[in-house]
């Protein structure tokens, strides 16, 4: 499709269509659930500790804080072990993304907190004992009950914290993150001990009682929701690669076949967790996204090759057995606001647009796809989405070429119009009346938000998921 040079004339922005009202969602007691677990700790520290009353003296005062900091970073450590324990109805609630911010947020701030507690423990014991502050400070981190194991766990967790920034995670492969990322349990479970047998605020009961029943849920739901559940599935389901087919140079799709896989209630969108039994290496899980409607007895993804398990899998043979977690993802139909729809894709981002395009509910003439891609030997599924295109009344638009800039969703190429939203515009006129489904590397996905935004779009009716971890 090619777009016109010249402005818009006497165009007319339509204000934003007012999404249809959201339901109650476990989202809203979940997240009420989480501040008071805030609120708790700090009760529980004031009934204990007698709050700012109970700061008299500065070596009281420093060890008072610093045990208020140490249980506030506890607890947003558990909140974030729960937030990615893959919890069905807090994925739904949710969404992968949000999830992913949120845990993402909470990590930074109990480091912080957790550093605070190290330092405000560190300077309580050098006044206590200004004559002796190597000894002290050794029996603080090694001597002491249960400390050799707290130091060793916390420095674990500030390995998993450097290892989250972004300057790390790029210079980083998925498996080899995702492999130092499950240090975090280690080092959670390094620290529990000192809590219980260092902290005089454990004795009292109702203390203990809130703390156990807290680690006991968190433990509780990883082991049930990211190792029972999932194993169960892979057993039931019995997934086995079926194919293994090139779509573009680096782009393979593999499509598995599986019993009874509707009892999932998988959707177009959604993304699992896959591990295949193809040798050394199976035990490092990769998410791949759905590049087809699930059937119920099999299923579709495609791989760009980026690490070492895409790689592998291009390489996966008919008959290998697979085991999965999932399904997870909220980009799905289900999210639908308005009665129009368009689907905005990059890259690799064109596959749950592929599969949403095949069984999203929408009329001829409802729905429009832009897919942005480097050139057209890159283009995934074009013979595809042109016979999806004409067979549901789809208006196809393709934008081939390298992409303008870092701040732009076009494709660099004839068109001559600067402003991102006047060709948003210009390609869908009605956009304040569509949802709009976004997928991409996370630059992309900030322009075509910003884009959509500007044309009108309403900020709940757009729906992203990210290419990126």
């Amino acid at each position: 499709m090619t777009l016109s040079t010249e402005p818009l004339r006497g165009h007319r922005r339509p204000p934003p269509a007012r999404p249809r009202r959201k339901g109650f969602t476990a989202a809203d007691p979940m997240g009420a659930l989480a501040i008071l677990s805030v609120v708790a700790v700090v009760a529980l520290w004031v009934m204990n500790q007698g709050g700012p009353i109970g700061l008299t003296t500065s070596d009281r005062a420093t060890g008072s804080l610093g045990l208020l900091a140490g249980l506030l970073a506890s607890d947003l450590m558990i909140l974030q072990v729960l937030l990615l324990a893959r919890i069905p109805w807090v994925e739904r609630s949710w969404g992968h993304d949000l999830l992913t911010r949120r845990h993402r947020l909470l990590g930074f701030a109990s480091f912080w907190l957790m550093t605070a507690h190290v330092a405000l423990f560190a300077v309580e014991r050098t006044v206590r004992e200004p004559t002796a502050t190597p000894a002290a400070l050794v029996r603080l981190f090694l001597t002491d009950p249960w400390m050799l194991c707290a130091t060793a766990g916390t420095l674990a967790l500030i390995m998993v914290v450097v290892t989250s920034v972004r300057a790390a995670r790029r210079r980083l492969r998925y498996e080899s993150w995702h492999l130092l990322h499950l240090y975090s349990y280690a080092g959670i479970a390094a620290t529990f001990p000192h809590t219980f047998t260092d902290g005089a605020d454990f004795h009292e009961t109702w203390t203990r009682v809130y703390w156990w029943c807290l680690y006991g849920i968190a433990f509780a739901a990883t082991l049930a929701y990211r190792v029972a559940l999932p194993a169960w599935r892979s057993l039931h389901h019995r997934l086995r690669v079926e194919s293994v087919v090139t779509e573009a140079p680096g782009t393979v799709s593999i499509t598995l076949t599986g019993h009874r896989l509707d009892r999932m209630r998988t959707a177009s969108g959604q993304f699992f967790v896959w591990r295949f039994l193809d040798g050394p290496g199976w035990s490092r899980g990769n998410p791949y996204t759905l590049s087809a409607a699930p059937t119920p007895d099999r299923l579709r993804i495609t791989i760009k090759s980026a690490g070492d398990g895409s790689e592998r899998a291009a390489r996966l043979t008919p008959g290998t057995r697979a085991l999965i977690e999932g399904p997870y993802g909220t980009l799905t139909a289900r999210r639908r606001t308005q009665p129009g729809l368009l689907l905005m894709a990059a890259g690799i981002g064109i596959t749950p647009m592929r599969a949403l395009l095949e069984d999203a509910p929408y009329a001829p003439g409802e729905a429009t796809l832009v897919y942005r891609y480097g050139a057209d030997e890159h283009a995934v599924f074009a013979d595809e989405l042109r016979a999806i295109a004409a067979d549901r009344g789809v208006e196809l638009i393709l934008l081939p070429g390298p992409r303008r800039a870092d701040t732009s969703w076009q494709a660099a190429g004839p068109v001559h119009l600067d402003d991102d939203v006047q060709v948003l515009e210009q390609l869908v006129p009605d956009i304040a009346h569509r949802d709009v489904y976004v997928c991409g590397p996370p630059t992309w996905i900030t322009a075509v938000r910003e884009a959509a935004r500007g044309a009108g779009a309403h900020r709940d009716s757009i729906h992203t998921e990210e290419f990126a971890w």
